[in-house]
């Protein structure tokens, strides 16, 4: 994943953008970087790696090391950005967020067309956000080289442009699979993935773009260069895992949709009369915590916290890269409350269950200190495909996913073909496979929210959300 952030002032916009881009840190932790532009010294930009250090401490001389009254800056799960470009648009800085799945085939392409060339990474790979900036460089303007990059480009693709005139350019990506709004305040206007993170700066909403919108803003205003389209697709995931609690996405906030899924959940239970005498209701912490607050709330089992994850020194999940690693700092991260533990039947709500590693190690962990019974709910239907809009799953193959490997003990290849009975409980294929994964996991009992019942949480047509990490239907 990712977030950028930019502002537009009369006034200096570094510090601004520095903290814009801090309230996206919870997107991603590979690499971060800003750019400003001043027009005394022009395009400047720094990039850090954050993969073992928070953006804020790799960035908190950055008013000594920067200056403008323009300036951009993302956190970026994937490649070094932004990148400052030299074209015949002119100089300016980019960076991106979203997945290319193509760019071989684009590079093979563009090399051949233009006898250009990519600065290689290791394993020869490129930049991604090199690469759509060769895509906009294409054509005569920003705005018809953004339409044509996010034309060509298979997976998705929400550009920040810092101009050498200190505008800046903004674009969403084609569907609005991700989201990009305008603020603004006296001095200036700011673009942002995250709502909040402007609001804390004193800006105010301006307007959300809409899907494959493109504007260019200033210090006093903004313009429209490519209207939006019609069709929407905006990521679900956004509300069940990857937003901020106090994000609003579409009008919708993050925890109150959290809220009323852990709601209906706890409805589907009491229909089911299943797992109706339990001590507490957990969330497997962090983002699993709302969806369980929204379930004890609705049954009436009081909500605990049964462990802690201690964060002052491993304050981010997604860290280290290593598997086996992460693996161990999971462990290590959880304080046990053997109060709420001893004899205890329990059950945990999950944001989602994508392989189940670390959540077998959880349950482990659980019943080592004593728990009963340990049950699960996932707050997202099961994943029967890896997401190849934003890479969501990280997984290399859908095998991985532990529903469809599951599916293929229980059934082989054969199984595939009926992955909508798998992901209905009420069929016999969809209890086969939670039971298999409960004697896998060693849970209680299993269920995973319906497809239904995560788009009634979020409260937007089901046509404007993707569901293909669900359904395949992207």
């Amino acid at each position: 994943m990712g977030g950028f952030f930019g502002v537009a002032s009369k006034n200096d916009a570094v510090l601004d953008t520095f903290f814009g881009v801090d309230y996206h840190s919870h997107l991603g932790t590979r690499r971060a970087g800003m750019a400003a532009y001043d027009k005394e010294i022009g395009l400047q930009r720094k990039i850090h790696k954050i993969e073992n250090s928070p953006f804020r401490t790799k960035f908190e001389n950055i008013l000594n090391q920067m200056e403008g009254t323009s300036a951009i800056g993302c956190i970026s799960d994937t490649d070094a950005q932004p990148l400052l470009m030299r074209s015949n648009l002119g100089t300016y800085a980019i960076c991106t967020i979203g997945i290319i799945n193509n760019s071989d085939a684009l590079v093979k392409q563009y090399l051949s067309f233009s006898g250009g060339h990519f600065g290689a990474m290791t394993s020869t790979g490129i930049n991604s956000t090199e690469l759509v900036a060769a895509m906009i460089d294409q054509k005569s303007t920003f705005a018809e080289g953004i339409a044509f990059a996010q034309d060509v480009i298979e997976g998705t693709s929400s550009i920040l442009i810092l101009k050498d005139d200190g505008n800046i350019i903004a674009a969403r990506d084609k569907l609005g699979r991700l989201p990009v709004l305008i603020g603004k305040r006296e001095d200036g206007y700011c673009i942002s993935f995250e709502d909040f993170a402007y609001k804390k700066l004193g800006f105010e909403d301006c307007r959300e773009l809409g899907p494959g919108e493109i504007v260019e803003i200033s210090a006093d205003g903004f313009e429209v260069l490519k209207p939006a389209g019609k069709k929407k697709k905006i990521c679900a995931f956004l509300w069940s895992y990857y937003g901020y609690p106090t994000s609003c996405y579409e009008g919708r906030n993050v925890e109150a949709m959290r809220y009323e899924n852990g709601k209906i959940m706890a409805q589907t239970d009491k229909a089911a009369g299943v797992a109706q005498d339990i001590d507490y209701v957990s969330g497997v912490p962090d983002s699993g915590t709302p969806h369980a607050i929204g379930y004890a709330n609705e049954s009436g089992v009081p909500f605990a916290r049964p462990f802690i994850k201690y964060t002052p020194t491993w304050p981010r999940s997604f860290m280290p890269a290593n598997q086996q690693e992460r693996n161990r700092v999971a462990k290590m991260k959880q304080i046990p409350i053997h109060e709420l533990i001893m004899g205890k039947k329990l059950l945990f709500v999950d944001d989602s269950i994508v392989r189940g590693t670390q959540l077998r190690e959880t349950v482990e962990f659980l019943y080592e200190n004593g728990a009963k019974e340990v049950h699960m709910r996932s707050a997202c239907p099961p994943i029967m495909y890896g997401c190849k809009y934003l890479n969501f799953s990280r997984a290399t193959s859908d095998l991985e996913l532990i529903s469809r490997s599951t599916i293929m003990e229980l059934e082989g290849e054969e199984g595939f073909k009926h992955l909508d009975e798998y992901s209905d409980a009420s069929t016999e294929r969809g209890a086969k496979m939670r039971q298999a994964i409960c004697e896998k996991l060693h849970f209680a009992s299993l269920d995973f929210q319906s497809l239904e019942g995560i788009i009634k949480a979020i409260g937007l047509p089901p046509e404007d959300v993707c569901t293909y990490c669900w359904n395949g239907k992207g």
